[in-house]
C-alpha cells in the first residue's frame, strides 16, 4: 500500500508526489528539515522540534511561519492517514521555486514536504549489540547548528564507515569529537559523569540531546558540557549517541578500541529507559 505524503497543500500517494526541478532545495540544498519520532501513535518532543525549525528558518532567512501553516495538524493528519504507530515524520521546508541563481530570491513561496516512515524505535538490534564507530575528519561547513538538507558529507562518512565494517562515524575537528553522521556523541567517564560537547555552531543542537541532559540532571547525574578527545572516548566507561530516531543508543567501540568491556553498559541502558519513559509521558497526539 502506497504511503500518503504531503506536498505544498496536497495529500498525495507517494508515487504521485513531486517537486519542481527549479526548487531551491533541489538545486542548492536551500532547505531545512526536522524529524519527529512517533511512538504509540504520538509525537515525541514535537514542540522542541518546531522551535528548532523556527530557528533554522530564521538563520537562512526563509519566510515561513510553522504555526500559521498548521504543521501540528498536518503531522497529526499524516500519522492518521498512514496509520503510523511507530516510526517518524519527516518535514522539509525549502525557500521555494525560482530560476537558478546564486542570489537568493526574495519573492518565491516556500515548498513544504512531509512524509512518514514506519520503523522500530523502541526495540532495535543496535540497542542490544551497540554501535562500532570509526573517526574521520569533520570537513562540513561551520553552521552545523542550522538543520539544513545539505547532508552529503555525513552521508559519505556513514557509507565509508559501513564499507569499513563499522556502523557509523564520529567526526573529529581540532582534536576533539564533534558529532556522528546524524547524531550527537556522549561518553560516560569512570566516575559516572556524562560528558558531551556543548552547543555551538560546531554541532547540531539536538532535541534528544537536550532532553537526555535534562533527564540525567533530574536523576542527580553529573553532566559536563565540554569537548572530548578520541582517546578519552576510548578510555571511557561507556559511550552512546542520541538522535530523534536512535533515542539513546550505546557505542561499544571507537576505531577498533572497545569501550569498557565492549558491551552496552548499564548507565546507557538506564538513560535510554528513562528517556523513553519520560517521552511516553509527554507524547503529543
Amino acid at each position: 500500500m502506497s504511503r500518503i505524503v504531503y506536498v505544498n497543500g496536497e495529500f498525495l500517494p507517494e508515487d504521485a508526489a513531486c517537486l519542481s526541478v527549479f526548487d531551491r532545495g533541489v538545486l542548492f540544498a536551500d532547505a531545512v528539515y526536522e524529524v519527529t519520532a512517533v511512538v504509540d501513535g504520538g509525537m515525541v518532543d514535537f514542540e522542541a522540534h518546531q522551535q528548532r525549525l523556527c530557528r533554522s528558518l530564521a538563520e537562512l532567512g526563509i519566510d515561513f511561519d510553522p504555526r500559521a501553516a498548521g504543521l501540528l495538524k498536518l503531522h497529526r493528519e499524516l500519522i492518521r492517514r498512514n496509520a503510523l504507530n511507530e516510526g517518524l515524520v519527516y518535514l522539509q521546508v525549502s525557500r521555494g521555486v525560482a530560476d537558478r541563481s546564486f542570489l537568493q530570491p526574495t519573492t518565491c513561496q516556500p515548498s513544504v514536504v512531509l512524509f512518514t516512515q514506519a520503523q522500530s524505535l523502541l526495540e532495535t538490534a543496535a540497542t542490544g549489540t551497540g554501535l562500532r564507530v570509526i573517526t574521520q575528519p569533520d570537513l562540513r561547513w561551520h553552521r552545523r547548528d542550522i538543520k539544513t538538507t545539505q547532508l552529503l558529507y555525513p552521508s559519505m562518512m556513514k557509507t565509508l564507515a559501513v564499507e569499513q565494517g563499522a556502523d557509523d562515524v564520529w567526526m573529529v575537528e581540532g582534536g576533539t569529537v564533534t558529532e556522528g553522521s546524524s547524531s550527537n556523541a556522549h561518553i560516560i567517564r569512570a566516575d559516572g559523569a556524562l560528558v558531551t560537547r556543548p552547543t555551538s555552531p560546531d554541532i547540531l543542537h539536538g532535541i534528544t540531546r537536550a532532553a537526555v541532559l535534562d533527564y540525567s540532571r533530574e536523576t542527580g547525574a553529573a553532566v559536563i558540557e565540554r569537548p572530548f578527545t578520541v582517546a578519552e572516548a576510548q578510555q571511557a566507561r561507556e559511550a552512546f549517541i542520541t538522535s530523534a530516531t536512535a533515542f539513546v543508543t550505546p557505542v561499544v567501540a571507537v576505531d577498533g578500541v572497545a569501550i569498557g568491556d565492549g558491551r552496552p553498559g548499564p548507565a546507557t541502558h538506564r538513560i535510554r529507559s528513562h528517556y523513553i519513559q519520560r517521552s511516553r509521558e509527554r507524547l503529543q497526539y
